[in-house]
């Protein structure tokens, strides 16, 4: 009963702040997603999660900041945590290819038109004759920001939500299966988006439809999450993982035409399909390769 009433008040804590954040963000910034009040006040929701961790282990007299699986002991799994969904989000953009009506366009002119949904038309010259100007293609750039974001300032705000989605739940799981596990905190994390969602954040073509595309994408994440945050022993990588994937995720629609939010990106039906396909090959890698066999298995850490 201790172990139910412990994720029972993390959950009221985490969906009661963080719904109300996300009314507070709506009254005051409303539903323009690239204001800066929105970006700045989106980032503070995703530190809600942690907080609520804290707050919970406070009313039940624990250690703060244990059992969180938060260790810095670097290895290989960190760099794969690193360099995955960079590697993901190219994939992703070659599968958007295979959708009718959408196709490649180096010159990024889908993007711009993409943005002026959104910014004002100077603000599109401008940003237009910068990346003109460049000597070498823009994605190259955005990867770089992408990978350096990733381990830091990205990561930082990744673990706000990695430490109470896949550091307190994944200990408060142990002895269930590893996906049972990652299916309820997938569609968990995902419901917990919704307030974002539904002011446009991620679908803003398709705000309402968004809600359920998100709770799908982020229970697709969550094995590759999960995997990462046990074979590391520890919830850093999560993080990282998390951080690099927000970072470098507008790679897969930046240089194609056509489509729209739900045909097209990481959030999207390529996002989809990709995931599948890696989150098949890590249950391959785990079944046949790995000594651990973590996937068949519930969780132990």
């Amino acid at each position: 009963m201790r172990k139910i009433s412990k994720i029972c008040l993390f959950l009221i804590f985490t969906f009661g702040i963080s719904y109300t954040l996300g009314l507070i963000i709506y009254l005051t910034v409303g539903s323009n997603t690239n204001q800066i009040g929105f970006t700045a006040l989106a980032a503070l929701y995703m530190f809600v999660p942690f907080t609520c961790v804290l707050i919970t282990k406070k009313i039940h007299k624990e250690r703060l900041f244990a059992d969180l699986l938060i260790s810095f002991k670097i290895n290989r799994w960190f760099i794969v945590a690193w360099l995955i969904f960079p590697l993901i989000t190219f994939c992703c953009l070659g599968i958007s290819l295979l959708f009718p009506g959408i196709s490649y366009n180096p010159d990024m002119t889908g993007m711009f038109t993409r943005l002026k949904e959104n910014l004002p038309p100077q603000a599109i010259e401008e940003f237009t004759g910068k990346i003109n100007s460049l000597p070498f293609n823009f994605i190259w750039i955005v990867l770089l920001q992408g990978l350096i974001a990733g381990i830091t300032i990205n990561a930082v705000a990744g673990f706000g939500e990695e430490a109470g989605w896949r550091g307190f739940l994944l200990k408060e799981f142990k002895g269930m299966h590893f996906f049972k596990a990652a299916v309820i905190t997938g569609a968990l994390w995902g419901v917990w988006h919704a307030p974002l969602i539904l002011m446009g954040h991620n679908y803003p073509q398709h705000p309402l439809a968004g809600v359920f595309m998100m709770i799908i994408w982020c229970i697709l994440l969550t094995p590759l999450f999960q995997y990462l945050t046990i074979k590391s022993k520890s919830v850093i990588a999560a993080a990282i993982a998390h951080g690099t994937l927000n970072a470098v995720a507008g790679l897969s629609i930046a240089a194609i035409d056509g489509g729209n939010d739900l045909t097209t990106g990481m959030t999207g039906l390529p996002g989809f399909i990709i995931l599948v396909i890696f989150n098949s090959g890590i249950f391959i890698y785990d079944t046949f390769i790995s000594k651990e066999k973590i996937m068949m298995k519930t969780i132990d850490v």
